[in-house]
């Protein structure tokens, strides 16, 4: 055993000189990382947003009757569309037929006395001229003919009224659109001062988009129009749906409410959009995505270009004139789809990395690789 720990001494004294030879080696040196940039344009932005709104129909009318009576028929389908003017419901017409044939007789009854009061007023003109009657006979017959005249019109006037009373019996549509469930059934008994409506008509194609727009944001707006800072946008907005879906017709918005809501501090905006299918129901829930500005000569960069440090500000990496990485904090004002309006901090022609940051470190050199946007 003894004989053995020479030769395990000189072993050991070998590795230990080998071990501090590789130590001595140089390290290879390393090439600068490769990062992916893209070159930033300014273009003209247009920045929207959206707001909740709910749809309303263009026209309600409440159909009531303006006669009263027994319901007779329901001559629709609920929840069908009806035209203006479609016969409704069907009131009992037989005391309104019998008040318009007594009309009848009354107008005839005072055509006939007033052909007789007009005869006798022509005889005694003629007979007064010769003096054959007194002056006083012939006034008081020429004025009861003009009394026979007038109670002709008077007449006449009732039987028209009759005549519309009877025609109410048959309650029409006043709009067309979608009507609703009937409220009264055959056998009910209504009258012409009623609060409750016979039914709901709504006219649905098209229908109105209500949104609301804080009025602070509505100033700012109106403030960078006219400081020429934004160009106004067009009026044609898009919709999406309670579920998330988008609707696929455009609308445009009509006008906005002149007042502030002092509750809320929201403008109301009316938008109008196509329903020819009948999608859209008075009262759903929406979201507008709605055109506020044109941004001229802005910046957009791809998100994953822009980080955040600890106090929340926003940064960028930017690959300078001699090809080294340099931090810049930015301003994000908002997201246009999947990229960020920058307002500050970046400029035309700078070279941001979008891959490879997590590599990289303010100062380090780097080799810039051109990423196509439009692929990524």
């Amino acid at each position: 055993m003894p004989s053995r720990l020479p030769a395990l001494r000189t072993a050991l004294l070998a590795l230990c000189v080998l071990v501090a030879a590789c130590g001595q080696r140089e390290a290879p040196k390393k090439g600068p990382v490769e990062v992916g940039v893209v070159t930033l344009a300014t273009q003209d932005v247009t920045v929207s947003t959206e707001l909740p709104g709910r749809t309303a129909s263009t026209m309600m009318s409440e159909v009531r009757p303006q006669v009263a009576g027994v319901i007779q028929k329901r001559l629709f389908t609920e929840g069908s569309t009806v035209k203006a003017g479609q016969p409704l419901y069907q009131i009992d017409p037989s005391l309104y037929r019998a008040s318009r044939d007594e009309a009848q007789a009354t107008l005839a009854s005072a055509q006939a006395t007033a052909a007789a009061a007009q005869a006798r007023a022509s005889r005694y003109r003629t007979l007064g001229q010769s003096e054959a009657v007194s002056a006083q006979d012939r006034d008081d017959v020429i004025a009861t003919a003009r009394q026979a005249a007038a109670a002709v019109q008077q007449a006449r006037a009732t039987l028209q009224t009759a005549g519309i009373n009877l025609n109410f019996t048959q309650v029409r549509a006043p709009i067309g659109g979608r009507i609703g469930r009937s409220a009264v059934t055959p056998g009910a008994l209504v009258t012409a001062s009623q609060a409750t409506p016979l039914a709901i008509i709504q006219q649905l194609d098209p229908i109105f988009v209500d949104v609301t727009q804080s009025s602070a944001k509505l100033l700012q707006l109106r403030r960078a129009l006219a400081a020429g800072k934004a160009l106004p946008a067009s009026a044609t907005i898009r919709l999406k749906l309670d579920d998330g879906t988008d609707y696929p017709l455009e609308g445009r918005i009509e006008f906005a409410e002149p007042i502030v809501d002092p509750d809320s501090g929201t403008v109301t905006l009316r938008a109008r959009f196509p329903n020819p299918d009948g999608l859209l129901l008075p009262g759903m829930f929406v979201r507008v995505v709605a055109p506020q500005s044109v941004v001229p000569n802005a910046i957009l960069v791809p998100q994953q270009g822009i980080s955040r440090d600890p106090k929340g500000n926003a940064t960028a990496l930017v690959v300078d004139k001699g090809n080294k990485v340099e931090r810049r904090t930015v301003t994000a004002a908002q997201a246009v789809g999947d990229q960020w309006l920058i307002t500050d901090g970046l400029r035309r022609g700078d070279r941001l990395i979008v891959e490879g940051t997590d590599k990289v470190q303010p100062g380090d050199a780097v080799k810039a690789v051109p990423v196509d946007r439009a692929a990524r």
